[in-house]
């Protein structure tokens, strides 16, 4: 089994963004993460703002949306296929894919052809999966173990700006010039990401695949380990159910607007720019909290700032509504990034892939289901309390993360401590 470069030194701390940022090939794999999202953040919006010009239904235009998530079920698949192949020739290859297939939208010219939408919002959904799968692994073969949290730290921070940025992009492209001028960016942005990644240079670990493992075996491997993990499990299921409750945040958010400050449905772009840009120095400074805080207590608080966000949504005073929309966006930054952070530390690198798929299963799938479930009850129950119940519900997710009496703790093997 060959060794990647950053994996012989024993760091003792966490490093900076900027000790991360002096790695040549973070560099590039960051400008590559930069063109792969924003093609997928300008698109899958406008998608759905397309068919609902093409069909005039706002049915047909949420199906964009369940077509974008369906992939979630295959997450243990393209979990294994990051884990079974060379990573790099595998985002390459995926980013051309995701390139190619996103240009059959160019055939869509009316309400008869959006089913070929859906189609190519699966597939390229698909494509989304396999990259988050094999850049975990991709990560540990290039940093040093400390430097994983400013990493990570860093890709959010460019994944939540490109979503305030990408979508407005999208729309007025869509508004001025048409569907088709966004397809081509879009997948001219997957295209150069395939570029940028072509030029990447690393050692990657080579995986040998055990005689005696089975296909099933193989694939459910990362669930069996994050379960069997005393910390990871415990951390996975806070992580569900913190983010399960933002779920319930994406509907109860417009009455807020209207009922409680008594403005425009306009205005949420307001709430959504402040949570944006408070989750984007979330990230940036994620790594220096949890240098000194440890990765538990950093959960703990990523947590603890998203419950008392939350519950500020259910008051009717705009300053203290905007301070809790900063604290949503700061504490799903320092909650997710301390989480993964730890992921990659204990996992083992040949499961790295199929680990981060079930992140994202575990990550993606509450959100949708408190989303369906609050938008039922909305219609029966007043907002405040839903959102009570949402801030009781992060809380509760910092149960388990609460360190225990007996036993041995666990500490993850590297230098974000678990303490």
């Amino acid at each position: 089994m060959s060794t990647g470069a950053g994996r012989n030194t024993a760091p003792t701390a966490v490093g900076t963004n900027r000790d991360v940022l002096r790695v040549p090939g973070f560099r590039r794999l960051a400008l590559a993460w930069v063109f792969s999202n924003f093609g997928d953040s300008v698109l899958f919006l406008t998608a759905a703002i397309w068919v609902k010009q093409l069909t005039g239904s706002d049915a047909a235009a949420g199906l964009v949306f369940a077509a974008l998530g369906l992939p979630a079920l295959l997450a243990p698949f393209t979990g294994r296929l990051a884990d079974r192949n060379r990573r790099r020739p595998l985002l390459i290859l995926t980013n051309l894919a995701a390139g190619g297939v996103v240009l059959t939208l160019l055939a869509v010219r009316g309400a008869g052809s959006v089913w070929l939408v859906y189609g190519v919002i699966f597939l390229y959904a698909i494509c989304s999966y396999i990259t988050a799968a094999a850049q975990s692994g991709l990560l540990r073969d290039l940093l040093e173990i400390r430097l994983l949290a400013p990493a990570n730290g860093v890709l959010s921070s460019i994944d939540q700006g490109l979503r305030i940025v990408s979508p407005l992009v999208g729309a007025g492209m869509l508004a001025l010039w048409g569907m088709d001028t966004v397809v081509l960016l879009a997948s001219g942005c997957f295209i150069v990401a395939a570029l940028v990644l072509a030029t990447l240079t690393l050692a990657e670990t080579v995986h040998v695949r055990a005689e005696d493992e089975t296909f099933w075996k193989s694939t459910t491997a990362g669930i069996s380990f994050l379960r069997g993990h005393p910390l990871l499990r415990r951390a996975l299921l806070s992580l569900g159910i913190a983010l399960g409750a933002t779920g319930i945040l994406n509907v109860t958010v417009f009455a807020t607007v209207e009922q409680g400050l008594g403005r425009p449905p306009e205005f949420l772009s307001v709430l959504l720019g402040v949570q944006g840009g408070t989750a984007i120095l979330g990230g940036l400074a994620a790594s220096g909290v949890i240098r000194r805080l440890g990765l538990r207590r950093c959960m703990v608080s990523g947590v603890l700032l998203l419950a008392g966000g939350v519950l500020a949504t259910a008051l009717t005073v705009l300053p203290l509504i905007l301070a809790g929309a900063a604290a949503v966006g700061a504490g799903v930054s320092l909650l997710v990034i301390a989480f993964v952070t730890l992921r990659q530390e204990a996992t083992p690198l040949d499961m790295q892939g199929r680990t981060a798929a079930v992140t994202q299963v575990m990550t993606n799938l509450p959100q949708v289901a408190a989303s369906l479930l609050a938008a039922v009850l909305i219609g029966v129950l007043p907002y405040q309390v839903l959102v009570a119940a949402m801030g009781a519900a992060c809380l509760l997710a910092a149960v388990p993360l609460l360190p225990r009496r007996t036993g041995t703790p666990v500490r993850a093997a590297g230098p974000g401590r678990v303490e």
